[in-house]
């Protein structure tokens, strides 16, 4: 079907210029070999449409391009350089001519690249995949690493004797059976375990969640979520160090209650009493936990998740780079493990409705800590959760941190931030209005919020929203 001048007017107006969108202005010309990197990238990333002849800021004027005069001739070209079909149109919009390359997705378990570089977008700028990212992709052609099997050749008795049958009932609310035929039945029908040549094998989904112990099951054991707790600040002195043996399911409150009595008891002010409570609150640990356990990369070999306990911050890790860029945690949700995120929200351990993050966030807001600092690095994902601390004693990446995440999480709340709310959020009266918005203008500079500009021009009721909104 034709593309009209109105699909891309509609596609001006889209929020942001996401997945599926590139704009160019690209007035008199356009790089071939911009061109060819730019189509890989988008293919690379489910595909879409780029778009020349359409700025690439809001409102997204379009300023017309001179560019490609041949449009079947650079199809030719295009599909020599990169190996696959690009269709590309000439619009005649009211406002100048557009060019929309229409752009197909990869094939399933197939990456493309230009002369040996698979590429992707990070916000303007072309990068290479990283390694994580390759290797899902390549992934995709073969069998699900958790539907593989853990254990074979075993009877229904040795099947409820290794995996923990009762607490895993309990856990989906669903009525004890009468026999241990009705267990096993269950343990099929949520595809945990298969029958098999006369037998029963276990799955590694069905081990890693239901295991009495992991090392029953060989090299899961490796994936056993670990614990470590330091006497001070730093890794210098262990004070504990323990690898968990249940399965996720199974094992997981038992687990966070573990890792709650690990953490140092921390002094608060609520109205004008003083009160105990922990380092962290447990609802930011169990949600941080759950994430974790959940969208490892299972294929890293030799890692598992780990929780480490200093004197003043709680890191939780897991294998794997993130599927969502960690600036996009707060609204973004895509599931690495789908079937084990469903079993675990069928089990109450996490909602799978991209609300953890955010109780995370909220949960830091409300009890007076330093913003939540999400990373990624190599073949591994990181969250630093810190113990409170006052605004003075913030520096300014922890300001500007805070800033943006109250920003995003009061658009994910249907709101704008506002002076007046990002004091409530650093709990500063309204006599360091001035200090407030030195923070804002930091965060404007760092290119993580923006002005909304539907409120106007004025600083007192000036309105922000995130980058991406």
């Amino acid at each position: 079907m034709a593309t009209t001048p109105g699909q891309i007017d509609i596609w001006r107006q889209s929020r942001s210029e996401y997945q599926r969108l590139e704009f160019k202005e690209a007035k008199s010309q356009f790089d071939n070999r911009k061109l060819y990197a730019y189509c890989v990238a988008i293919a690379n990333e489910g595909g879409g449409h780029l778009l020349l002849g359409v700025a690439d800021k809001a409102p997204r004027p379009v300023v017309g391009t001179a560019a490609f005069s041949d449009p079947v001739g650079m199809a030719e070209k295009l599909f020599q350089a990169v190996g696959f079909r690009v269709d590309i149109e000439a619009v005649a919009h009211p406002d100048g001519r557009v060019l929309v390359f229409s752009i197909p997705s990869r094939p399933r378990g197939t990456a493309y690249h230009l002369d040996g570089a698979y590429l992707m977008r990070s916000g303007e700028a072309l990068v290479p995949m990283s390694e994580d990212q390759l290797r899902r992709i390549f992934a995709e052609g073969g069998p699900d690493w958790l539907v593989e099997h853990a254990k074979l050749g075993l009877d229904a008795q040795q099947v409820v004797e290794i995996l923990d049958v009762q607490t895993f009932f309990e856990l989906v609310r669903l009525p004890y059976p009468t026999d241990r035929a009705g267990v096993v039945e269950r343990l099929l029908h949520d595809r945990l375990v298969d029958k098999l040549d006369g037998g029963y094998a276990v799955r590694r989904l069905g081990a890693l969640l239901l295991a009495r112990r992991l090392e029953d099951f060989g090299s899961l054991s490796r994936k056993a979520p670990r614990v470590v707790a330091y006497a001070g600040t730093s890794k210098i002195e262990t004070r504990f160090d323990h690898t968990w043996a249940n399965g996720y399911a199974v094992g997981f409150q038992t687990l966070l209650q573990f890792v709650m009595a690990q953490l140092p008891q921390n002094q608060i002010i609520a109205g004008a009493l003083r009160k105990e409570m922990k380092l962290v609150p447990e609802i930011a640990i169990r949600e941080i936990l759950a994430n974790a356990l959940i969208h490892q990369d299972f294929t890293v070999g030799g890692a598992s998740v780990m929780i480490e306990v200093y004197s003043n911050r709680v890191e939780v890790s897991n294998p794997g780079e993130p599927v969502v860029p960690v600036e996009r945690f707060i609204d973004g949700y895509q599931s690495r493990n789908e079937h084990l995120a469903d079993l675990m929200r069928r089990m109450g351990i996490c909602e799978e409705k991209s609300s953890g993050i955010d109780k995370v966030v909220d949960a830091a807001e409300v009890y007076q800590l330093p913003a939540p600092d999400f990373r990624a690095g190599h073949r591994r994902t990181c969250v630093t959760i810190y113990g409170p601390r006052e605004f003075r004693d913030m520096d300014r990446d922890d300001r500007v941190r805070a800033c943006y995440q109250h920003c995003a999480l009061r658009w994910v709340m249907s709101e704008r931030m506002t002076n007046q709310s990002l004091r409530k959020r650093f709990h500063l009266p309204e006599s360091k209005s001035a200090s407030v918005s030195q923070v804002i203008g930091a965060a404007i500079e760092a290119g993580l919020i923006k002005l909304d500009e539907k409120v106007g021009g004025s600083r007192k009721y000036a309105r922000y929203l995130p980058f991406w909104a």
